[in-house]
């Protein structure tokens, strides 16, 4: 199993060493693992200015050399994306892109502030959320920056209970051109399985947009738990690979210096299995 979104103490919310994560990675049969951690560009952010990549480079190759006979370690990154800060991130991309084997493109901000946070919906309706999100999403997509797209439809997770009658069906027709661009760049999503721990009780996203960006010729999908703590590392990801197939998804991406492979999804499990 793939586990491509797991945060260390290279992030500002996260105090997990990878002295802890790849043994529990290892234990919860996990084969390849992306250390991605917060990268953020808004100068308000508790994050901002937090990163350190070269410090971050150094800790992956330390690892690499302690568990990598057991455990394939990928660099990578979750770069916070928006209008404000495009330029600000497509420098920090120039510089580092290339160290990277794997890079999350993700949107936290709406207009003027996080979308975490329940005053953000106070203000509005869903539709007010879910619609500049999404095309937010489509420009992150375009940027030509990213490997894979983070928690895809995000806001379901932080919702308030006024705002939790969320359904994906109502924003198909945002999705659709946001699929379209995901394709035309070979850009992925991911599966975050986070959601199916948390509130939404279910992945970020959920089958039905799994299986509109596979009925529109999509076929690149990445994995992760966005992990915070060493016991979550791998939770949901054998729920999500008995999901995919049947949203009409067969292989999972792997990736090496920016570049995916697919992998079906019964080598994976087999894998997986044998790794324990």
């Amino acid at each position: 199993m793939f586990d491509y979104h797991v945060h260390t103490t290279f992030s500002y919310d996260c105090n997990l060493p990878l002295a802890e994560s790849c043994p529990a990675a290892i234990a919860a049969g996990v084969t390849e693992i992306a250390f991605t951690d917060h990268v953020e560009h808004e100068p308000g952010d508790e994050g901002f200015g937090y990163y350190q990549a070269e410090a971050y480079f150094r800790a992956i190759d330390e690892a690499r050399a302690q568990w990598g006979d057991r455990l394939t370690i990928l660099r990578g990154a979750e770069v916070d994306f928006n209008e404000r800060t495009g330029d600000d991130v497509r420098r920090f991309m120039e510089r580092y892109g290339a160290e990277y084997d794997f890079v999350i493109g993700s949107v936290h901000y709406g207009d003027d502030r996080q979308i975490i946070f329940p005053d953000y919906f106070a203000e509005r309706s869903l539709d007010e959320v879910f619609a500049p999100y999404f095309e937010r999403i489509r420009l992150a997509v375009e940027s030509g920056l990213f490997d894979t797209i983070g928690h895809l439809d995000l806001p379901k997770r932080y919702a308030p209970q006024s705002h939790r009658h969320y359904d994906p069906l109502r924003y198909r027709a945002l999705l659709e051109p946001v699929f379209q661009a995901m394709i035309a760049r070979g850009v992925a999503f991911e599966i975050n399985t986070s959601g199916l721990r948390q509130t939404p009780q279910t992945s970020m996203p959920g089958p039905a947009i799994v299986r509109w960006y596979a009925d529109a010729g999509g076929r690149l999908i990445t994995t992760g738990t966005d992990s915070h703590a060493a016991k979550t590392i791998g939770a949901g990801l054998e729920t999500t690979l008995a999901m995919l197939p049947l949203c009409g998804i067969d292989a999972v991406a792997s990736f090496r210096r920016r570049r995916p492979t697919l992998v079906p999804i019964a080598d994976l499990v087999a894998s997986s299995a044998g790794a324990r």
